[in-house]
């Protein structure tokens, strides 16, 4: 049986915003196109193994990582790729594939997980085109199957601002989540982190070589990066496997279980902008006008962003569900706020984590949140303020500063190894001098990484 161990983290934020998803589903019509996009996989230089016109079907490879050429990045649909786009300097952007009204999928097989080894398990994800899906630490990178693990970490708790609840996303798939585990606990030995009111407990605590851990706390709590350092912190020169995201667990499983790829995940169609905030079924890659036509006023001025308010990307209709998001959170811009007396104002209705606007006084009040930094970049204020927001030790401020000013012997000292741009995510939110954090660490990282290659 597995060890069941509770981790109570007392730092971090919970962010109320106005707009969470109701926990029923709408069904979509998909208009049809669909397009893998490589940064959603970061540290992956893509190279095309398709040309334009070609007939693929869903699992045949897009594109694969150009440094590990075995690391396959499979296409979620069966159709003619439309289009390979590029920027500059030829760099990939997508690549587009119109589906066909009948869809065809790669017979993989099914397979017996229980008589599989780690090194089968491998060869299945990679020919699936599904193993780069699974990140590491360090470096917060997509990984790659030259370096085993030391260990394997899911995070399986979902608490940022309007986050998609995975325990709803996973009712019905209960049995692909325990094989997706099962698969990865073969290949080293694999923790779960959930929440302290999990229903999954009961059906993971018994599995092999898999070991539950309960967090309980604010967000960041759910941050697989989180979890990794109060479990077992990563040194210089070990590597971990990460899924932060939990569908990719149900991917695995769906792959093993069936022998076709399906990389159906659920969505939280939510923010203060959406009409009717709700939950919907969608492939990666799907366009996104399939879900937001008619879902928000239009005559608004809306930020519409791919994943969550701290972590995702700015996109449109026009854009494509990326590979691990799990919300489409849709807020005001803010462009267009005249207030007046601007700050001088007491503000009820604004969230504040010092205490400067009188919102405070409203209790568990649920806040309408824009996109507006309110304030300008200034110099750095050592103020502690990171380290309220951060349930990691490690100390945050310091480190910031080492990658600012390039120094990788002390960015090493003090834990870089051990962190993810996401992990900044609050401390970006409440810092006073309005830098960018998770760019810079990601920065950190990409050049720590080129150092030690």
């Amino acid at each position: 049986m597995a060890f069941i161990q509770d981790f109570h983290l007392r730092k971090g934020l919970d962010i109320r915003l106005k707009g969470k998803a109701e926990e029923q589903k709408i069904q979509l019509k998909s208009n049809g196109k669909y397009a893998l996009v490589p940064d959603d996989f970061e540290g992956v230089t893509p190279k095309v193994v398709v040309s334009e016109g070609d007939h693929v079907k869903a699992g045949d490879a897009l594109f694969v990582n150009k440094q590990y050429p075995q690391v396959r990045f499979a296409s979620p649909v069966s159709g003619k790729v439309t289009a390979i786009e590029r920027g500059e300097r030829r760099k990939v952007l997508c690549v587009r594939v119109e589906a066909d009204a009948q869809q065809e999928y790669v017979d993989f097989g099914k397979k017996e997980v229980a008589a599989m080894d780690g090194k089968a398990v491998i060869e299945s994800l990679l020919e699936a085109g599904i193993f780069g899906y699974i990140n590491q630490l360090p470096y917060a990178i997509s990984t790659n199957p030259e370096t085993m693990p030391r260990a394997i970490f899911v995070s399986a708790l979902r608490d940022k601002p309007l986050a998609c609840d995975f325990e709803y996303e996973v009712k019905g798939q209960e049995q692909d989540f325990v094989t997706g585990l099962m698969a990865l606990s073969k290949i080293a030995k694999t923790y779960v982190g959930v929440g302290k009111n999990s229903t999954l407990k009961s059906q993971i605590s018994n599995l092999e070589n898999v070991e539950v851990n309960v967090f309980n706390g604010p967000c960041p709590a759910g941050n697989v990066g989180v979890q990794v350092n109060h479990v077992a912190p990563v040194n210089k020169g070990e590597v971990v496997w990460t899924l932060g995201d939990p569908t990719v667990v149900l991917f695995i499983g769906r792959l093993l279980n069936t022998g076709k790829l399906n990389l159906t995940r659920t969505i939280a169609l939510c923010g203060s902008e959406v009409l009717k905030p709700v939950h919907a079924d969608m492939l990666v890659g799907e366009e996104l006008s399939t879900l937001l036509s008619n879902s928000y006023d239009t005559a608004h001025h809306v930020r519409v962003i791919n994943g969550n308010v701290l972590t995702g990307r700015q996109t449109s209709k026009d854009g494509f569900l990326g590979a691990h998001s799990s919300e489409i959170t849709v807020i005001p811009e803010g462009d267009d706020a005249d207030e007046m007396l601007g700050w001088i104002m007491p503000r009820f209705k604004q969230f504040s984590v010092n205490r400067s606007y009188f919102s405070w006084l409203c209790g568990k009040k649920e806040f309408e949140a824009d996109a507006r930094i309110k304030g300008g970049e200034r110099h750095m204020i050592m103020s502690g303020e990171y380290d309220k927001v951060l349930p990691m030790d490690i100390y945050a401020e310091y480190l910031i500063k080492a990658i600012i000013t390039g120094d990788i012997d002390r960015q090493e000292q003090l834990g870089i190894y051990e962190v993810a741009p996401e992990d900044f995510a609050l401390a970006e939110f409440v810092d006073s001098s309005k830098l960018e954090l998770q760019r810079i660490v990601r920065e950190g990282l990409n050049i720590l990484r080129k150092e030690n290659a």
